[in-house]
């Protein structure tokens, strides 16, 4: 069979999906079986061995998950299949959102015995934001405990009554072999030696009742998509195979339908037939239509078709960093044909790029290929100054791509340096890996001194941090972040004095103000009055009281952390000619400050954040038990099918590492969101911590 990269494919021929859903239920098993069954590879990888060609990376084979969406190809019946293979742990779930934005088709993938998970229910609501046609594979049906109805009864509960049955098992559990196809009204069975092979048979008596009420129920779920086909329906009782074809392909494409098929990827079953019922049904660029763009010189949206013949343009969507190679840039071409050496500019920050080889991926082979069409997804190596989101297009087109939405991270950790001397590497190597992988941030925060590094999970920081080691050779400690506590006043100081008079032989220093100290409204900032009347403090040194009053604030009065919301008036003082300068209000103006606080009845402000926890049923109350021990307020629950999401507003200081401590209170099955809110006082017992152990370290520095 001929490879793909040899071959050249029209739009209309190409087939972009993405494999998806909650961990562990075999999606990358299942893009090996592609690639075996069309011929693509010649062995099966396996997963727990480390020989997957999709999970190639080191990291990958040590922990036997995905971590990074592969880019895979192979040809069907003379369809080219892009396939990307998207990680199922949600410390990596930006892999799965920058997949499916270039995707046509998403397959998820359930486990026959647990059906729909939290993860499935994540990247289900992905495909809704994309509007992405979705197949649902039930895979695994060759477990012991397999129970196919349960997992189909479960999506159902979830995503709706249009998810149909194509295929059912004629058998499952350990000796799986036989799916009956419902479309075809054929029985497959399946050789259980992983070569992929099946016969063909008719349906047994014992089933056929059944596969003929469901043949039937889908005909009319077809019908029921289009009007003129409904009409069909009622006038000749059911539907041929000319409209047949038409309507599933509409009702596909249109998510008015998501088929389901069985598989056992592990033992190769089922492959070939989701293979050919993709390439004749599943949707092609061309069926997929325009996709939204702006028109960079007239500002103004537009609708861009997948036309080959049409000027060049293509979105990036992924970076890798790979050693010996450089960064791989991947991405699909919108518009035109992309051949090796042609030049286009950056529409995001534009610049020229002209591109080198441009390659076709399996895993970490790359083939090099002569001409990718609109539609295909390909990479490209060594690009200066692109990144993944970017938009690259001909002169003559100058427009830019919607740029994929990544989550807020969820997890943050201070790091340190192991070595003296390593910051500069360090502070490049960490921008490169964000570069590559944009739910990783960074943060530096002058107010706390620290470098904050902020992720989807524990595991996905410890990743970075070890890409860090291996590829700049450095190597850092996590620490839990220090906590951006702010200090605020709740009374009113109507007036507070400060002199600072210093007399040292020749000039001396003399300035002296009255100062009014009051609260604002949280979140206000910061105000300064001048009341000052018939020049008892020259108008050239007032600026000085308030350059003294803000250097103050900004490191703190209680346990040097930033004041904020305060309003300070100045309304008095005094001068002398000779030894009054600005230096000298600086400090009273201080000094005058410090003193007003500490009357003020200060206070110390905590950062709270608004946190989203989606969890199942039975774990619902162990949750919310815990986040009232996190002196967490639950501001809401909805209730999602199965699942229940519960909204709470949790002190920032209760929730470090959480995504870690949910996983382990829920079995893996819960997952979180989280957002800074608003500051609120910290209770005094706490506070008198905080201030104990700021009073500490200083003592230790000293």
């Amino acid at each position: 069979m001929a490879t793909a990269s040899q071959k050249e494919y029209p739009t209309d021929k190409i087939r972009n999906i993405a494999f998806i859903g909650h961990g562990g239920s075999g999606k990358t098993t299942l893009s090996e079986a592609m690639l075996f069954t069309s011929g693509a590879s010649t062995r099966f990888g396996r997963v727990e061995e480390g020989s997957s060609i999709s999970d190639y990376h080191p990291d990958e084979i040590e922990r036997k998950i995905s971590i990074n969406a592969s880019l895979l190809h192979c040809d069907w019946d003379g369809t080219k299949f892009n396939i990307l293979d998207t990680p199922g742990y949600s410390d990596f779930t930006g892999e799965v959102i920058s997949s499916l934005r270039v995707v046509d088709i998403a397959v998820v993938v359930l486990k026959a015995v647990e059906g729909t998970e939290v993860g499935t229910e994540i990247v289900w609501n992905y495909t809704k934001l994309y509007q992405t046609p979705t197949v649902i594979v039930v895979n695994k049906l060759d477990n012991e405990n397999a129970e196919f109805d349960h997992a189909v009864a479960s999506a159902k509960s979830r995503f709706g009554n249009d998810v149909t049955l194509i295929q059912f098992p004629a058998n499952q559990g350990l000796t799986f072999d036989s799916v009956v196809d419902v479309l075809k009204m054929k029985l497959y069975k399946f050789n259980r030696d992983g070569s992929g092979k099946f016969t063909e048979l008719d349906i047994p008596a014992d089933l056929k009742e059944k596969a003929e009420a469901l043949h039937e129920e889908l005909i009319e779920k077809i019908a029921e998509t289009d009007e003129s086909l409904m009409n069909k329906f009622f006038e000749d009782g059911t539907l041929h195979d000319a409209d047949l074809l038409k309507g599933l392909k509409f009702a596909l494409n249109t998510r008015k339908i998501f088929p389901v098929f069985c598989t056992s990827a592990s033992m190769n079953i089922g492959l070939g037939s989701i293979l050919s019922f993709l390439s004749q049904y599943g949707p092609s660029p061309l069926d997929r239509g325009p996709v939204p763009a702006m028109d960079i010189q007239k500002n103004l949206p537009i609708q861009v078709a997948p036309d080959a013949s049409g000027q060049p343009s293509l979105f990036a969507f992924k970076t890798v960093s790979e050693q010996h190679v450089g960064e791989l840039s991947f991405f699909r071409v919108l518009s035109g044909t992309v051949i090796p050496g042609i030049d286009l500019t950056n529409q995001s920050n534009g610049k020229a790029e002209r591109l080198g080889q441009i390659f076709v991926m399996n895993g970490k082979e790359r083939k090099d290929v002569a001409r990718l069409l609109a539609g295909d997804i390909g990479a490209v190596v060594k690009l200066k100054d692109t990144h993944t989101n970017n938009t690259l297009s001909s002169k003559a087109f100058p427009v830019t791509y919607p740029t994929i939405t990544f989550p807020d991270p969820v997890i943050r950790m201070a790091i340190a340096p192991k070595a003296k001397g390593d910051e500069d590497k360090i502070a490049t190597g960490l921008h490169t890996l964000h570069e590559e992988d944009p739910t990783f941030i960074i943060q530096v925060d002058g107010e706390l001194s620290q470098t904050v590094i902020a992720g989807q999970g524990e595991l996905h920081l410890l990743i970075v941090t070890k890409r860090l080691k291996e590829k700049y050779g450095v190597e850092v400690d996590l620490a839990e972040p220090k906590i951006p506590y702010k200090e605020a006043i709740k009374g009113t100081v109507p007036s507070v004095e400060y002199k600072h008079k210093k007399q040292t032989g020749g000039r001396g220093q003399f300035g002296h103000v009255y100062l009014k100290i009051e609260p604002l409204p949280r979140g206000t900032g910061f105000e300064f009055v001048d009341e000052v009347v018939g020049g008892v403090v020259p108008g050239r040194f007032i600026p000085a009281v308030e350059k003294g009053v803000i250097e103050t604030m900004a490191r703190g009065v209680v346990a040097g952390y930033q004041v904020v919301d305060v309003r300070v008036t100045i309304h008095d003082g005094s001068y002398h000619s000779v030894d009054s300068d600005e230096h000298s209000f600086k400090i009273a103006g201080a000094m005058a400050f410090k003193k007003g606080i500490m009357e003020a009845r200060p206070m110390l402000l905590e950062p709270i954040n608004e946190i989203e926890v989606i969890v199942p049923d039975e774990y619902m109350g162990d949750v919310m038990g815990d986040i009232s021990g996190r002196r967490g307020k639950i501001a809401g629950m909805e209730s999602e099918g199965h699942f229940q999401k519960i909204k709470a507003l949790v002190p920032m200081s209760e929730i470090h590492k959480y995504s870690t401590i949910l996983r382990s209170m829920t079995q893996g099955r819960g997952v979180y969101r989280t957002k800074f809110s608003h500051y609120e006082e910290l209770p005094r017992e706490l506070a008198e911590k905080v201030i104990a152990a700021k009073e500490k370290a200083k003592e230790d520095e000293e």
